[in-house]
């Protein structure tokens, strides 16, 4: 039994996402049952989603993989994080099988990041001479970790340097 505090009881939810395979998830019900780290990610960011992803992975490492640990990134902008650019960004990072990107609908997109208290903004926006649209998100840098009834337990910074040692100093003791 833990003595963490319930941050965000995640039961009554359910979001119709697909990850970076176009796969069909239902979160949090597909991941009930384990543990769940997850992160809050665009991938156009250029600044701290890199370290986000990169924390996530020290945590899965510093974790030894563990096969109870399910692995997560959300993307707040579906509209460019498509399966394809999902699944591309996965490869570049080599990730495994316990990790996996999610994006979805935008609408679902804004409803699963308004249930965690993710916010995001337009920071720059621009149009190319090609029509293109260039822009970047100001964004909350959280990971959290959803324990397997469904119930958020532990938020921290996710860009932080420190964040994967306290998350794996946290979790430990509960996946054993």
């Amino acid at each position: 039994m833990n003595d963490y505090k319930v941050i965000d009881d995640m039961n009554d939810a359910s979001f119709e996402l697909v990850n970076q395979d176009s796969a069909a998830v239902i979160f949090p019900s597909d991941f009930q049952g384990d543990y769940v780290v997850m992160g809050f990610i665009y991938t156009n960011c250029p600044d701290i989603c890199p370290l986000i992803t990169q924390n996530l992975i020290a945590i899965q490492k510093g974790l030894n993989y563990p096969d109870n640990v399910q692995f997560l990134g959300f993307s707040f902008d579906p509209k460019r994080d498509t399966p394809a650019i999902l699944h591309r960004y996965k490869e570049v990072f080599k990730l495994d099988k316990n990790f996996q990107f999610l994006t979805g609908e935008t609408a679902m997109v804004e409803q699963l990041m308004d249930s965690v208290r993710v916010r995001t903004q337009v920071s720059m926006q621009t149009t190319t001479e090609s029509g293109q649209e260039i822009y970047f998100l100001n964004h909350s840098d959280k990971i959290m970790v959803m324990n397997p009834k469904g119930e958020i337990i532990i938020e921290y910074g996710g860009s932080m340097p420190s964040v994967p040692s306290l998350i794996i100093q946290d979790l430990e003791p509960l996946i054993r």
